[in-house]
């Protein structure tokens, strides 16, 4: 099975050493969003920091298959 490696830049770049075995593409892209997932959801806080939060999936070469992209902007609210 091929191996992805899912790098994580959310205010410092976090590199995955290891990877994960799984089928092809599309279980890579499902993992990708399930595991993006767990890490906004325990770490809400840091989505609101201004600073971009991603996620970018490389294949066992090196190159990027793709990224997954968050940010939140809170706007002025009139009371």
């Amino acid at each position: 099975m091929p191996r992805y490696f899912l790098h994580v830049v959310d205010g410092r770049a976090t590199m995955d050493r290891e990877g994960t075995e799984l089928t092809g593409l599309d279980e890579a892209r499902t993992e990708a969003v399930r595991m993006a997932g767990e890490m906004l959801r325990y770490s809400a806080e840091n989505v609101w920091t201004g600073c971009p939060w991603q996620m970018t999936v490389a294949d066992a070469d090196g190159k990027t298959l793709f990224t997954l992209r968050f940010s939140a902007h809170e706007h002025a609210h009139s009371t």
